[in-house]
């Protein structure tokens, strides 16, 4: 997070909460039972490729990242973007390494940002709880309590949620879609070279919900060819979409479809922060 202003750290801690204070807005890390770590699915641990990775070490941390930047004016209804790393990363790191914050902060977007951690630097998509029926509901709610508590909002209403995610995000963002329990309120959801499977789910969730989807899809990513199956399937469904070069779509663009399909030549890792794209699509959204 070296583009934002030196963290300043209050060393305020109450009820498992530490809260740290920066310039451009607040971050919470919360500690909660409704994060998606720990999960009996991974009370062993997970072996890929031949190595191991404990549960201690990778899939423990009950951490749930809030941040809410200075720019943030309560409403009757608060809307959220949540955010999901991908593989072999952690909250702090994906932050730091994809400019998350900045972005968030950047796209001047009336919303509080969620950050829960997953599978810690681990090679493994599984969503823990929030792959639980209503889990992502539960967790909403959790967070809602504490930041009333800690008074940065009055109302325990959600407004509109916009999901998003990088690489093996894919699977915990399409668990919510499913039966997360607030899928009425997901109106968004934007993939960062991430659609790797579950394609039913997602499309499942943008012909009953209305939603709009923009996935970004690099050469080498390992997406390519599940982005083009799904457009396949939107032309025999005779669903409009858009299909785009990351360097010629266009602001109206982003903002009139609902599909939208974006070919990248940058690198996997890349399609995060090199053109800004989480900034662009939120600057873009529905939210205020």
């Amino acid at each position: 997070m070296k583009n934002l202003t030196v963290l300043l750290l209050l060393g305020l801690f109450f009820n498992g909460i530490c809260q740290i204070d920066q310039s451009s807005g607040d971050i919470i890390k919360l500690e909660l039972s409704s994060a998606p770590f720990p999960h009996s699915a991974r009370t062993n641990g997970h072996t890929y490729s031949d190595k191991f990775y404990p549960a201690d070490k990778h899939y423990s941390d009950s951490t749930v990242m809030v941040f809410i930047p200075n720019s943030f004016t309560e409403s009757e209804k608060t809307d959220f973007v949540i955010y999901f790393h991908g593989w072999y990363n952690n909250i702090d790191t994906a932050c730091s390494k994809f400019k998350i914050l900045e972005q968030f902060s950047g796209s001047n977007k009336n919303a509080i940002l969620i950050f829960p951690e997953g599978p810690k630097n681990a090679p493994d998509s599984f969503g823990g709880k929030l792959e639980d029926e209503n889990g992502f509901k539960k967790m909403m709610k959790d967070i809602l309590a504490e930041i009333i508590k800690l008074k940065k909002i009055s109302s325990d209403k959600i407004g509109n949620i916009i999901l998003s995610g990088h690489s093996g995000a894919y699977r915990v963002i399409s668990f919510i879609l499913m039966r997360g329990g607030l899928t009425a309120n997901i109106k968004e959801v934007f993939l960062f070279d991430a659609l790797y499977a579950e394609l039913e789910k997602y499309a499942h969730w943008f012909t009953n919900y209305n939603g709009k989807l923009i996935n970004i899809f690099t050469d080498n990513g390992g997406t390519k060819e599940d982005s083009y199956s799904l457009m396949d399937d939107l032309k025999g469904w005779q669903i409009p979409f858009l299909l785009k070069e990351e360097d010629e779509i266009s602001g109206s663009e982003l903002k009139e479809n609902k599909l939208i399909f974006i070919h990248s030549k940058l690198g996997h890792n890349d399609v995060l922060t090199n053109n800004e794209n989480l900034k662009r699509f939120l600057s873009a959204s529905c939210l205020k």
